[in-house]
């Protein structure tokens, strides 16, 4: 009997030691995990934000809550890049020279074959020409996979929440506002429910998104990113 008691008693002692090592530990593990996994996401949310500044630019000041308008736009759009050669010396500048009255000179020396004006004013070796790229070769590494821009790392084929709405100003002026985002349960849900269920409640009460996400469809904040 008294060696039965030691064998249990062995193992309460095992299972006490067990529940305070993973009372210390699962918390720590969890941020751990945390840490990785939002590295991977905030990447990604920079990505869709370059992405979509180059599509206001180009498309009336407005973004677009659609992710396939938003990868048809990277793969095929073309961003022009004005490759300079040479630049305008202060004499040609104060006589009244500008860049664009430059290459109108050069450009009509073109058409015409009559390079004397050129010459005379010191054109030779001043050009501006325009180069189109493609928009994904501008902004993301060489073998970026553009595909991947609605996914959400670690989220298990999971995609950003992404959406727009404009709102007037005091003076009445449209503005377009841009949010994307995903909640902790998206990219965390498989990791420990109680230290989720703290870290979903903790942002809550701070009246904060209990995930990542930048811009805001409520406020102008230049679409700022939470983490930043």
């Amino acid at each position: 009997m008294k060696t039965v008691w030691n064998v249990l008693l062995g193992i309460a002692i095992i299972v006490l030691v067990y529940m305070c090592y993973a009372s210390i530990m699962g918390p720590i593990n969890f941020e751990k995990s945390q840490k990785i996994r939002e590295k991977a996401i905030i990447a990604r949310l920079m990505d869709i934000r370059k992405a979509q500044q180059e599509f206001k630019s180009l498309n009336k000041q407005k973004h677009t809550n659609d992710f396939d308008s938003l990868i048809h736009f990277v793969k095929t759009q073309k961003l022009p890049i004005v490759a300079k050669e040479g630049v305008l010396s202060d004499e040609q500048l104060e006589s009244g020279l500008t860049e664009s009255k430059a290459i109108n000179i050069i450009n009509k020396a073109k058409k015409t074959n009559n390079w004397s004006e050129v010459k005379k004013l010191g054109l030779e070796n001043f050009s501006r020409d325009t180069i189109w790229i493609p928009i994904k070769d501008t902004i993301f590494t060489k073998n970026f996979n553009v595909d991947s821009l609605r996914f959400v790392p670690y989220g298990n084929g999971k995609q950003f929440q992404m959406d727009t709405v404009t709102i007037l100003t005091e003076a009445g002026a449209p503005i377009n506002l841009l949010e994307v985002k995903t909640p902790y349960e998206t990219y965390l849900g498989d990791l420990d429910r109680q230290e989720l269920i703290n870290i979903i409640d903790k942002q809550t009460k701070m009246n904060r998104y209990p995930g990542l996400k930048f811009g805001d469809l409520m406020i102008p904040n230049n679409n700022a990113g939470n983490w930043e």
